[in-house]
């Protein structure tokens, strides 16, 4: 059973830990909880029976970092992982380390400096159930389920050199390769056969990053609505992409990027 490759968990580091909180579980009707790690407030975003997301300070985090989205991706063996992306010109933000009763993780960039997470399960405290679903890319990822992650989007100085760094790290493949004019391709990546998400130039993008899309449970338009209200910023959208859905590009009130898709305007 290999998990490698399977985008598995999104974390916010945000400057203001209650806000966000606030402002997610007004935008995705998430359910937010503590998670109970002793000495650390990491809090726990759910939709319906999954859990979908993690939520942190970053507060007291060295280099003051802004509030930001990190997407993790699931593998079969984090150290060995993290090595080979050291050895392909990527960096190691945080080594290898053990979540008791979750698994092992690091955080890393790619050689274009897009930083990611990588995660390692703890098979042995998941059911024969969780596993296949994990296998099979559902939980936090799910495409079929509003407030689940829906689609990732890697802007990068060099997309086709990016590609092929996760093209050899996750078995991704080629999908779908879409001309948009100035901005140039927008290439679709597969995993074991689906599509989850996209590589394209960096665009307005001031560095390489990953940014999650989360779906909506209504319209994009009223979603839209919702992230004014709440004290976010829309800056794309409601824009209409094949699928056919809608998407729009925002950021939180805290200034975390954020993107999300849905199939009505």
């Amino acid at each position: 059973m290999s998990y490698q490759g399977n985008p598995c968990w999104y974390e916010l580091g945000t400057v203001d830990l209650e806000a966000a909180a606030e402002f997610y579980g007004r935008i995705f009707g998430w359910q937010i909880a503590d998670s109970g790690m002793e000495g650390f407030d990491y809090r726990l975003a759910s939709a319906g029976e999954d859990m979908v997301a993690g939520m942190m300070s970053n507060a007291e985090l060295p280099g003051n970092p802004p509030s930001n989205w990190l997407i993790y991706f699931a593998v079969d063996d984090c150290d060995k992982t993290a090595a080979a992306i050291h050895a392909a010109g990527g960096r190691i933000y945080k080594e290898p380390a053990d979540i008791p009763g979750t698994g092992r993780y690091a955080v890393v960039t790619d050689p274009q400096g897009a930083a990611f997470g990588l995660l390692q399960p703890d098979m042995s405290q998941m059911s024969e159930a969780d596993r296949a679903r994990a296998e099979a890319g559902e939980g936090a990822f799910n495409q079929k389920r509003p407030g689940h992650a829906h689609w990732n989007e890697l802007m990068s100085s060099d997309p086709q050199a990016g590609f092929a760094f996760y093209a050899e790290l996750f078995g991704w493949t080629e999908g779908e390769a879409m001309d948009m004019g100035d901005l140039g391709t927008y290439q679709l990546f597969r995993h074991k056969g689906v599509d989850i998400g996209a590589m394209m130039g960096l665009g307005d993008a001031p560095v390489p990053v990953w940014l999650p899309y989360f779906g909506v449970a209504g319209s994009v338009s009223g979603a839209i609505e919702t992230i004014g209200a709440a004290g976010g910023k829309v800056h794309q959208g409601p824009l209409e992409v094949p699928g056919p859905a809608w998407i729009a590009v925002a950021q939180d009130p805290q200034g975390a990027w954020f993107a999300i898709v849905g199939p009505e305007k």
